[in-house]
């Protein structure tokens, strides 16, 4: 089982990149639960979004505390939140940010598996808005293979009718422009 943790604002789509991703791996046969962790909060607060993607039957029912990847959709929780708490030994590191990846890792304190992409400037030149959601995706595929880039395409177009052509563009370009640091 692969466990991933994403954390963005109120707003930018982070649980509907868990659901996405999860319903390209139900797609595909697999096993998946993608689920949101919030309060009260607005528009612009942090919250997390959870997925789980396994060739078995997931019983687990609970946020996922130590995930193998961690996907941060806001460059400015890289710095003010603990995205990396509870990381696994080996776990990887998908960032949004305009900055270089040993910057990105400077920026949080984590030397391990990073993959980075400018995808706010992805989404805005792509999209003609800044919401990170489906470009992260593109990012998070070229770090880690949870399921086909082209079993994506369904669920986007599902979700945004029109628009999905759009975003795949939009995370298309993002996994072709994501550095990865091992």
């Amino acid at each position: 089982m692969i466990e991933v943790r994403f954390h963005g604002r109120g707003g930018q789509g982070a649980v509907t990149s868990a659901e996405l991703m999860a319903l390209a791996a139900i797609a595909e046969g697999k096993y998946a639960q993608a689920f949101p962790s919030f309060g009260p909060e607005r528009r612009g607060a942090p919250v997390q979004a959870f997925l789980r993607i396994s060739d078995q039957p997931i019983r687990l029912r609970e946020k996922i505390y130590q995930p193998d990847v961690v996907v941060v959709l806001d460059p400015s929780l890289l710095a003010s939140g603990n995205v990396k708490a509870g990381l696994k030994a080996g776990g990887t590191l998908v960032a949004n940010s305009s900055k270089s990846v040993e910057a990105v890792q400077g920026e949080c304190g984590f030397t391990g598996r990073t993959a980075v992409a400018d995808a706010s400037k992805i989404a805005e030149e792509e999209l003609g808005v800044p919401i990170t959601n489906t470009t992260m995706l593109g990012v998070l595929l070229k770090a880690v293979e949870l399921v086909k880039m082209d079993s994506i395409k369904e669920p986007l177009d599902g979700r945004f009718g029109k628009q999905g052509v759009k975003n795949f563009g939009a995370l298309s370009r993002a996994f072709n422009e994501t550095t990865i640091k091992e």
